[in-house]
């Protein structure tokens, strides 16, 4: 779900970043017939995930969540996490958020056949609706988080997630800034990319 964070942190190389911003969409065993930088992708996603589930700053962050929104929590916390790293941009990065988002938008499209069918029917959205950018705004958050919402088997109010977020923002933000610390010493020493 937080894809300006997967693609940041799978560095700079185009088919690491797409097989990261893949890694939702591919389920199971990763196919063999996939490029070998795109695979890398996909892992590098998957360890992202797993680091993101046992990390002590994203434990915190779901604790600070009210109780009702269930599992959604982490949910809400990936969203929550992607709107930090697009409010905060340029403390992450020397390229201007647009500019990077544009490069995603042109893979994506150069790409359109390599990609699973889920992220083809994705794509035209996060393109059209600009979705990378978009998530420094506070009120695309909302919307976020009541798209996903509709997805759900059972239904949960992810959309008033936004409440903890007024309430709990400044927490909240530490926990990312930890977690983005950890996420790229991981990436470094495990994958050897270095995010900037």
């Amino acid at each position: 779900m937080n894809y300006l964070v997967h693609l940041y942190l799978s560095g700079p190389d185009p088919e690491i970043q797409l097989g990261g911003l893949m890694g939702d969409f591919v389920k199971g065993r990763i196919p063999t017939d996939y490029p070998e930088k795109i695979a890398l992708g996909l892992h590098l996603h998957r360890r992202i995930d797993s680091l993101a589930q046992n990390s002590p700053h994203t434990r915190s962050s779901r604790q600070r969540l009210d109780p009702k929104f269930g599992h959604g929590r982490g949910i809400i916390v990936d969203i929550f996490y992607d709107h930090f790293l697009a409010a905060n941009w340029r403390d992450f990065s020397t390229s201007h958020l647009t500019s990077y988002a544009a490069d995603v938008y042109e893979l994506l499209q150069a790409s359109h056949q390599q990609l699973p069918h889920g992220l083809q029917q994705v794509a035209p959205n996060m393109i059209e609706y600009n979705w990378l950018v978009s998530y420094q705004h506070r009120e695309i958050v909302g919307k976020a988080l009541e798209r996903i919402a509709q997805r759900l088997s059972r239904p949960l109010p992810l959309a008033e997630g936004v409440d903890d977020l007024d309430t709990h923002e400044v927490s909240l933000m530490q926990d990312f800034a930890g977690f983005m610390d950890e996420a790229k010493i991981f990436v470094k020493e495990e994958f050897g990319i270095t995010v900037r």
